[in-house]
This record gives C-alpha cells, structure tokens and sequence, in this order.
C-alpha cells in the first residue's frame, strides 16, 4: 500500500511539475520518456518508445494513474512471468503476437553500439538474429512465439532482454 501511495504521489508531482496539455490526465509520450531516462538511465528511443506502448494499455497516448502504478508494478517488482509478458511486448514491434526475424534486428540494430570500423555492420546483426532464432525458435518457424520466448527466457534468464534493455537495473 505504501509503494503505491509513493508511486501516485510521484506521478502527481511528475504531472503538476509538467506544462503539457495532457498534464490533467496524465504523461504524454515525451514526458514518460523523460522520466525514463531520468530515472532509470534509459537512452535507446526505440525501447522507451515500446516501454510507453506497453504501458499505455488503453492506447490514447497518454499514461493514466493506473497505467503508470500497474506498468511499473511490473516494471520495478513483476514476477519473471509478468516480465517474460511485458519484455516479449516490447519486442513484439507490430503487435502480431510474434517476434520477427525483422524484428530483432531493428530492435538488435538500434540497442547495439555502432563500429565505426566494421564495413557492414548489418551482417552482425544479422548473424545475431540467427543465433538467436537458432537459441530461441523452438517451433522452427522463423519467428519466435509467446511459448519460444517464455522457454527459452526460463531455460536462461539472461535471454529476458535478448533484443535491448527494457527493464530497470538492479539499482
């Protein structure tokens, strides 16, 4: 009770301390991304962009009070099972319920640091989507499924965030 007191009244001075339009309802697009990046170190647009999605349940642009408590629940203290849920909706860029070969690599493309000394840096990347496919497509079938994902995240944990940092550090 007391960390969603904490968490309301947060958003309540993040929203008053705003001269946005939607300041009355709730954060837009920019204003969560600031606090993102403020509070939890984010830097990759894409990801705090698809953070923002995910949060925004209701998809009217703007993060409610209950959009902010219930994604950060999940953000901050979610079980591995509302994580795997939340990390495969990010990544899940078109809202298929797949995660495209495509996919991974705009999300691998955009999260990796560029090599200015490597002639075609996209041949990595695309290696690493094998890989990954390889690792993770246990159907075979070129993309990766709810059930690819959540097997292959529980058999190794530290494929939760395989395509890009979206969740908070341990700090």
């Amino acid at each position: 009770k007391c960390e969603v007191e904490c968490l309301i009244k947060l958003f309540d001075t993040l929203v008053t301390a705003s001269s946005d339009r939607f300041a009355a309802v709730g954060f837009d697009r920019n204003m969560f991304r600031d606090t993102l990046h403020s509070a939890f170190g984010m830097t990759d647009d894409m990801v705090m962009d698809r953070v923002f999605r995910t949060f925004d349940r209701d998809n009217d642009s703007c993060i409610s009070v209950v959009e902010w408590v219930e994604g950060l629940s999940v953000f901050l203290r979610g079980t591995l099972e509302e994580r795997i849920k939340y990390c495969f909706e990010v990544y899940d860029l078109n809202g298929d319920g797949y995660i495209s070969r495509e996919e991974m690599f705009q999300m691998l493309k955009n999260s990796l640091l560029k090599q200015p000394s490597e002639e075609d840096p996209d041949e990595g990347i695309k290696d690493l989507v094998d890989i990954a496919l390889k690792k993770m497509d246990y159907d075979h079938d070129g993309k990766l499924s709810f059930a690819d994902f959540e097997k292959a995240v529980r058999d190794e944990n530290l494929l939760l965030e395989a395509f890009g940092p979206c969740l908070p550090d341990v700090k």
